[in-house]
């Protein structure tokens, strides 16, 4: 599509099954870099990567050529066989089923990449659940818990 102009920016946050912390410290910049490369490799854009053990967060410059759903499928299908081939967990390493997506502006970027880059800091104050449960807030977006935040 050569005619076609797009500025999409899209914040994706998704969680571990169960949000057990099963994401290593150790092993985060292997594990962003290989998220990485499976963006490029969809031919977006990754501006931001961060996250905790039981979460992670990717800021992505979206082409509108491109399934945002097909896109966290591939990322998290991925990673999880990337994850569990290296025997990084006693158990077996899933992520939980869905994920948020949040839109940005341009003129928001560099609050939204500070807020990803910042995640150690933002949590010690706040959980996952109450970090995402007010993204949902935020974003006016009605959700029941039980799926939300799934116990199993």
């Amino acid at each position: 599509m050569a005619d076609t102009y797009s500025q999409i920016y899209i914040h994706v946050v998704f969680a571990v099954k169960r949000r057990a912390n099963m994401l290593p410290p150790e092993k985060k910049d292997e594990i962003y870099k290989y998220i990485t490369g499976i963006v490029t490799n969809e031919g977006q854009k990754l501006i931001a990567i961060n996250g905790m053990p039981d979460h992670i967060h990717i800021l992505i410059g979206l082409k509108p050529t491109k399934s945002l759903s097909d896109l966290v499928r591939d990322i998290k299908a991925n990673t999880s066989r990337f994850i569990n081939e290296k025997k990084w967990q006693l158990h077996k390493f899933e992520w939980q089923n869905g994920f948020g997506a949040f839109s940005y502006g341009h003129s928001q970027l560099t609050r939204i990449i500070r807020y990803i880059e910042n995640q150690e800091h933002h949590h010690r104050k706040s959980s996952f659940k109450e970090e995402y449960s007010q993204f949902l807030h935020n974003y006016n977006i009605s959700f029941d818990p039980k799926y939300a935040f799934p116990e199993n």
